[in-house]
């Protein structure tokens, strides 16, 4: 089920709305991460109404599966001269099973201009990317993204992912929208030196946006996810999504549970 969908057929409520979790969105036993942010940030978007200015940073904590009937739910926390703070929560049982904050603050005048986030050196564009072959990916993958190769085979594996992603149906979503169901499509980091089939567990994710309107070119992002620490069944990782251009548009990071 199409995200345009599953919202249509939504149960409207007063602070957001009540929706079944579709199976063809499931990663395991828990709906994927990002399409569970993005109905934590829909709800957060109704609440602040049409006049909300755009989104510039989300914390999301993944607190139980998310599965089953759910309710959505957002709360206005602060609104000041230039920013305004929502939180939100996937409820199941009368349960949170997610809890997000999100800020949205509109462009500002600033006198510093600085961007140390260039995309890699040896990127391949989506265009000649080798397409990435979807058999063993998890369900929300295969039905709803599209997904190439964008570095370079290498010989030695590292703790790193970095993919071309773009989402099925993205046509008339809110950038905003379609820029945070695809910016988790990525495994951990480091899941190439993990042994196979190795159970892992998103548990925090802070992106920050970095452009107000986050816009590419046919639909195509380029992911990349980096382990930079990993001990005692946690895993740290940072996040970066560019456009198609080579444009920064989002910086993130994510504890993750590694169960072997």
């Amino acid at each position: 089920m199409s995200l345009a969908k599953l919202l249509a057929e939504a149960a409207a409520l007063p602070d957001g709305f009540a929706t079944g979790i579709p199976e063809d969105w499931h990663q395991g036993r828990t709906a994927y991460g990002g399409f569970s942010a993005t109905l934590a940030l829909l709800a957060a978007m109704k609440v602040g109404g049409p006049d909300l200015p755009p989104l510039r940073s989300a914390q999301v904590s993944f607190v139980g599966p998310v599965f089953g009937e759910v309710e959505v739910r957002a709360r206005l926390l602060r609104s000041g001269r230039n920013a305004i703070w929502i939180g939100a929560d996937i409820l199941r049982d009368g349960a949170s099973v997610l809890a997000a904050s999100f800020v949205f603050m509109a462009p500002v005048d600033s006198g510093l201009h600085l961007n140390d986030r260039a995309a890699p050196a040896d990127v391949i564009p989506p265009g000649d990317a080798q397409p990435f072959a979807m058999r063993n990916s998890p369900e929300f993958l295969r039905r709803h993204f599209e997904v190439r190769f964008a570095l370079p085979r290498s010989a030695v594996k590292r703790p790193e992912l970095c993919w071309w992603v773009r989402t099925a149906a993205a046509e008339g979503m809110d950038p905003m929208v379609g820029l945070m169901l695809v910016a988790d499509a990525l495994p951990p980091g480091v899941l190439p030196l993990l042994p196979p089939a190795t159970p892992v567990s998103s548990m925090t994710w802070l992106c920050n946006l970095l452009a107000p309107a986050p816009a590419t070119s046919d639909g195509w992002w380029l992911l990349r996810s980096t382990g930079d620490y990993a001990e005692h069944g946690c895993s740290s990782q940072r996040m970066a999504i560019w456009n198609a251009r080579g444009e920064p548009v989002m910086a993130g990071m994510q504890s993750v549970a590694l169960f072997g």
